[in-house]
């Protein structure tokens, strides 16, 4: 019989990669890890981890478990937190994940307003890009999302929706070369032409304004040089020093165009409409994620969706 613990200890080793982390992470010798691993496959009757140098890998059949084993053991949680929500909402945990520029942003001034109408919720933000909070949803660790639209396919359900636009930014004395037209260029050539000879700075894979820049450029059919600088704060200080041009979230850079450290560029097709979405699974909502859809509709500047689920 497959035990709760077998399947924590096997989450541990195939996300540490081997005993010896696994059983630091669990505070338990490596010997009992060893022994937990053996009895999980011996009971499944299937490989799970393979050697891998010095450490363990994920057989296919054990990537396959541990993302099931993943939603499972967060659905457990899941429901010992809901059960202790009902007996007493106002001393839950509100659990919400966020990609960076909407955790940066947007979140905080939502929270502010949560927390005046309950003082005792406790609060989980995890933040990250568009791939991670996605998983973290769909493994049941949290109960909230705030990114991008979903990917098609997905199972979740769309509560509200704040509008967001992608505008292409650099530093002012940097713009202000792109004015200058190519010799015999027609209108608006030039500044493609300048734009592909630029850096252009970008977030790192699995986020989804890298994969809009991605997608600019290749609606522009201009092939730059790419320099990855991985975070917001990052992307702001290398494009307010002349860097390189980025693609970012209006959001993200009020402050720097309001005091004149960075400029918009009038690039075609741009701004881009990528609106913010507040996103659950399908089904009844924890209290406290409730609580927060309310917030967002009534003060934090978003619109309930179409086809939004009652929230209770």
């Amino acid at each position: 019989m497959v035990t709760l613990n077998q399947l924590r200890t096997f989450l541990a080793v195939a996300d540490s990669g081997s005993v010896r982390a696994a059983a630091a992470e669990l505070v338990v010798t490596q010997a009992a890890v060893s022994a937990s691993m053996a009895t999980l496959q011996r009971s499944l009757a299937v490989q799970l981890v393979q050697a891998d140098g010095r450490g363990l890998r994920l057989t296919p059949a054990g990537a396959v478990y541990a993302d099931h084993v993943r939603r499972a053991v967060g659905l457990l949680g899941e429901a010992a937190r809901a059960a202790a929500a009902a007996a007493d909402p106002e001393r839950g945990e509100l659990r919400i994940a966020a990609v960076t520029t909407a955790a940066e942003q947007i979140v905080p001034a939502l929270l502010a307003g949560f927390r005046k109408r309950h003082p005792e919720v406790g609060v989980l933000l995890e933040a990250g890009n568009r791939e991670r909070v996605t998983a973290l949803l769909e493994r049941h660790q949290v109960d909230v999302m705030i990114g991008g639209r979903p990917e098609p396919g997905r199972e979740v359900a769309v509560q509200a929706v704040r509008p967001h636009q992608l505008v292409v930014v650099a530093a002012p004395a940097l713009a202000s070369r792109s004015a200058a037209p190519g010799a015999g260029s027609a209108p608006g050539q030039g500044l493609l032409t300048w734009l592909a000879r630029q850096t252009w700075l970008l977030r790192e894979p699995g986020s989804g304004i890298r994969a809009a820049t991605e997608a600019l450029l290749a609606d522009l059919d201009i092939a730059p040089l790419t320099l990855t600088v991985g975070s917001n704060g990052a992307i702001r200080e290398s494009a307010g020093v002349g860097l390189g041009v980025t693609l970012v979230s209006r959001d993200a850079i009020e402050a720097e165009t309001a005091g004149g450290r960075l400029a918009e560029l009038p690039v075609p097709g741009t701004p881009l409409h990528r609106d913010w979405h507040l996103v659950t699974r399908p089904g009844p909502l924890p209290a406290t994620a409730a609580w927060l859809v309310r917030e967002a509709l009534s003060s934090g500047g978003f619109e309930a969706a179409r086809d939004r689920e009652p929230t209770s």
